[in-house]
């Protein structure tokens, strides 16, 4: 299966694990959960998908790496406690708690968070004094004499033995107390996690004409070459930086995240045509309607990568544009919620009391905030909606302290003046990008007419949550003309398929 199956799997199972009865008790005995085990080869994701099950359900996260682990600091270290036996004192060994299940303990007092996943990586690697233990553990969840606390599910995760030396093959016994769930790395599944994640642009579109180029593993004489998907994803994050500070990508800086010389030397070759495209086109220009007419014959007469290359550019634009502006209306959603309790109180309050009002609310946002991030169940986007929220409450407040507002009424009045600017500027900012889509679907036509470039057009923005969020609240009569054109063109050759199916043709 493909990690995004695994993800809904894993998910499925996480949600059941965590039903309750009518009694309140876990409707699955600890016993009978069986912990998940990800089998995959590096760099897919494994993590990566455990991070946003926990952010979507709002549960913890717990994340340890069994390759350091000892048999000590799995189980915990002994001493020697006294207990009495038919009136006889006897010397006892126990042992401290478990650091991992300590770790446990901890997030849940920080957080407040009682419920999670324990994601145990790298499970098939471990020690050779701690392997006898985990048979225990992986049915019973308990390491030493202390077990995984009532709520949380167990995923564990680890590479095949041929990525790995320090593997170790696990017995028909062990195997037999997991749900094994085994992973192959898919370029089409990443595409879409790399279009949310805002992945370098040039990457997408090197991969959309280099699909096997995505993951690679194969022996030669220097050893083992590889390329994976963490590769591409840590790649991206340093060719933002570069370009910010205006440096040069070359094949050294490439070779650090894609350990493969050729698929290095390709990359790079596209790269710097990525790069000439992206000047020559002016991609500010075309989506502010100023395309010259030396980019549109160019793009007529341009073959099929370049084109790909200029759309993945103009996508990428406006796709960043539209992410923000929905990022914008979803934390005024927030806060419309916040000060509705502040208006409440204001008609009736003292400058001060509103004063305390709004501080409460953004130190009770400051305490969610940091809590779901001991639960390491926060995702950036949340993060950055809280934080906002945060920044308008706190200015408010600041505003509020130096200026002259007699009364609560009149201290609710620049609020609410401050929040309609907010709105209004987001409203601005959404027609503006109504306006580049407008002009990015003129350009399309123009320069492309209704060939594949147009259908690829279409199906990003319909593919990509956030657009789709934005097509959804503001409408473009481009986008819906041109996506009925090609559902009607997909009936059409159904239609021919049937006739020439039954011959009647």
């Amino acid at each position: 299966m493909n990690i995004k199956q695994a993800k809904e799997y894993i998910k499925n199972a996480v949600n059941l694990y965590l039903k309750k009865d009518e009694f309140g008790e876990y409707r699955v005995p600890v016993v009978c959960q069986r912990p998940i085990f990800l089998l995959g080869a590096p760099g897919i994701g494994k993590t990566a998908v455990m991070e946003q099950i926990a952010q979507e359900m709002g549960i913890a996260l717990v994340s340890y790496s069994m390759t350091h682990h000892t048999r000590q600091s799995a189980l915990g270290l002994p001493f020697i406690t006294k207990k009495t036996y038919g009136g006889k004192e006897y010397s006892v060994s126990e042992y401290t708690m478990s650091e991992i299940i300590a770790s446990i303990y901890d997030t849940m007092e920080e957080s407040g968070i009682k419920e999670g996943i324990l994601f145990l990586d790298e499970i098939n690697c471990v020690s050779e004094t701690l392997a006898p233990s985990m048979l225990q553990f992986l049915q019973y969840k308990v390491f030493g004499r202390h077990a995984v606390p009532e709520g949380w599910v167990i995923v564990t995760a680890g590479n095949p033995p041929e990525y790995n030396k320090s593997v170790r093959e696990f017995d028909v016994v062990t195997m037999d107390r997991l749900k094994v769930l085994e992973v192959e790395p898919e370029y089409r599944i990443w595409k879409e996690y790399a279009l949310e994640r805002r992945i370098h642009n040039a990457i997408i579109n090197y991969l959309d004409l280099k699909k096997e180029h995505f993951y690679c593993m194969e022996m030669t004489t220097k050893g083992r070459s590889y390329v994976t998907a963490r590769g591409w994803e840590d790649l991206s994050e340093i060719l933002y930086l570069y370009e910010d500070e205006a440096l040069t990508a070359d094949e050294t800086l490439v070779g650090q995240y894609l350990r493969n010389d050729k698929i290095v030397k390709e990359f790079c070759a596209y790269y710097d045509l990525y790069c000439k495209y992206k000047k020559d086109y002016r991609i500010e220009e075309i989506l502010n309607g100023q395309a010259s007419v030396q980019a549109i014959s160019r793009a007529k007469a341009a073959p099929f990568d370049e084109r790909l290359s200029l759309l993945g550019m103009l996508l990428d634009k406006i796709l960043a544009d539209m992410k923000e502006c929905m990022e914008e209306l979803s934390c005024l959603t927030q806060l419309q919620g916040s000060l509705k309790a502040v208006k409440a109180m204001a008609q009736e309050a003292y400058t001060e009391q509103v004063l305390g009002e709004l501080d409460r609310l953004a130190q009770g946002r400051k305490k969610l905030l940091e809590n779901l991030k001991l639960a390491n169940s926060l995702s950036d986007e949340e993060k950055k909606k809280h934080r906002s929220v945060i920044r308008f409450l706190e200015e408010c407040r600041k505003e509020l302290y130096v200026g002259d507002y007699p009364s609560g009424r009149e201290a609710f009045v620049l609020v609410k003046e401050k929040y309609d600017k907010k709105v209004a500027r987001a409203k601005k900012e959404s027609e503006r990008i109504q306006k580049e889509l407008h002009e990015l679907f003129a350009f399309a036509e123009e320069a492309f007419g209704q060939g594949n470039e147009m259908l690829i057009l279409v199906t990003e923005l319909t593919v990509n949550s956030h657009s789709a969020q934005f097509l959804a609240a503001f409408p473009s009569p481009d986008y819906q003309r041109h996506n009925e054109a090609l559902l009607l063109d997909e009936r059409k050759e159904e239609i021919k398929a049937r006739i020439a199916d039954l011959k009647l043709d």
